[in-house]
């Protein structure tokens, strides 16, 4: 199984591994509540570099562009011709765009299964980092519990759902 990120933060670009941050924090609490560990999936980003606006002396996560995203997503599909997954969950909108083309749309699609190019099953849901931004309380924990449901869900597996979408684009 592997889980595919959109791109690294401050801390991730520090430690030079995906999701060591605060939503790497917030995703191991949701993978444990769903009955997966860390060590259980494989776990990339879309785009494997950290952009960044320098203001003053600190750096700002900024959203890599098209062109940059295009670029990176040869480097997710060498590795998923290295690693083979069975299963992908794409978190957040760029990850899933990655995967399922420019109009998809995470607030109507989450949860859902997408079979894709070459046999593979794919869901998306939210990237913690959309979590821990919710504008308030009751944000928070409605997204909170739609990713343990969608993490759930991954781990039964699209065999547990009536319903599997074709995708007709492969990431790469």
């Amino acid at each position: 199984m592997m889980l595919v990120g959109e791109q690294p933060g401050l801390q991730e670009d520090a430690a030079g591994e995906p999701f060591v941050g605060p939503a790497g924090v917030l995703l191991d609490r949701a993978l444990k509540e769903s009955g997966l560990n860390r060590h259980d999936v494989y776990l990339t980003n879309v785009v494997k570099h950290f952009k960044f606006e320098s203001r003053s002396k600190r750096r700002l996560h900024k959203r890599a562009n098209a062109a940059e995203q295009a670029i990176c997503r040869e480097w997710l599909a060498a590795e998923l011709r290295e690693v083979r997954p069975q299963r992908i969950l794409a978190l957040g909108a760029m990850a899933a765009q990655a995967f399922f083309g420019t109009t998809f749309q995470l607030t109507m699609s989450h949860g859902r299964w997408f079979k894709l190019p070459g046999g593979m099953d794919a869901m998306a849901t939210w990237h913690p980092s959309s979590v821990l931004r919710s504008i308030n309380r009751d944000t928070h924990d409605h997204r909170y519990q739609q990713l343990v449901d969608d993490l759930r869900a991954f781990v039964a597996g699209p065999e547990h759902t009536h319903a599997v979408f074709m995708v007709g684009r492969r990431a790469g």
